[in-house]
C-alpha cells in the first residue's frame, strides 16, 4: 500500500511541475502579445500583464462606451434595487450582468491594488470605517478602478495618479 502512496504522490508532483511549465509559457505568450499592442493599462499599480490581457481582451474597443456607466452597467458592477409594484427595497446589491469575466478580472485588480496602490487602499479603509462590509468597499474600489481605466483607454495615456 505504501508504494502507491509514494507514486501517486510522484506522479502528483510531477503533473504539478507540468502545470507550472505551461503556466509560464503562457504568462510569457500574454506578456510577448501586449507588448506587440499600444496599451497604458498596465500603468495603474495593481494591473499586471495578464489581468492587463484579460480587461483589454474585455473591454475591446473603449469608444463602443460613450460613457463611464455604460461600461460599468456592461462589467456589471451597477447597482440593483429589487422593485415589484409599490414595494421597493432598500437593499442594492450588484447586477452582475454583463462579462463575468470582466467583473472577475476587475476584482482581481483591485484586490492587487489594495497591495500596490495606496490612493485605493486608502479608499477601502475609509469605506471600511464607514462601516460598509468587506464586499461593498470592494466594489467601490472596483468601480474607481474601472472609472480610471475608462479615461487612460479613452485618453490613451498613462496612469498619473500615483
Amino acid at each position: 500500500m505504501d508504494f502507491f502512496n509514494t507514486l501517486e504522490i510522484q506522479c502528483l508532483l510531477q503533473l504539478i511541475e507540468l502545470l507550472e511549465q505551461q503556466r509560464s509559457q503562457v504568462d510569457a505568450k500574454v506578456e510577448q502579445l501586449m507588448n506587440a499592442i499600444p496599451h497604458h493599462i498596465i500603468t495603474i499599480p495593481g494591473i499586471g500583464q495578464v489581468t492587463g490581457a484579460m480587461l483589454l481582451a474585455e473591454i475591446g474597443n473603449i469608444n463602443r462606451f460613450p460613457a463611464l456607466e455604460q461600461l460599468v452597467a456592461y462589467t456589471g458592477i451597477d447597482a440593483s434595487v429589487f422593485k415589484t409594484g409599490q414595494f421597493e427595497g432598500d437593499e442594492t446589491h450588484m447586477s452582475k450582468r454583463g462579462s463575468h469575466y470582466l467583473r472577475y478580472a476587475l476584482w482581481q485588480a483591485a484586490t492587487a491594488s489594495l497591495l500596490h496602490n495606496p490612493e485605493l487602499k486608502q479608499y477601502y479603509d475609509k469605506k471600511r470605517a464607514e462601516g460598509k462590509q468587506h464586499g461593498v468597499a470592494m466594489g467601490a474600489v472596483c468601480h474607481k478602478l474601472l472609472s480610471r481605466i475608462f479615461v487612460i483607454m479613452k485618453e490613451q495615456r498613462p496612469d498619473v495618479t500615483h
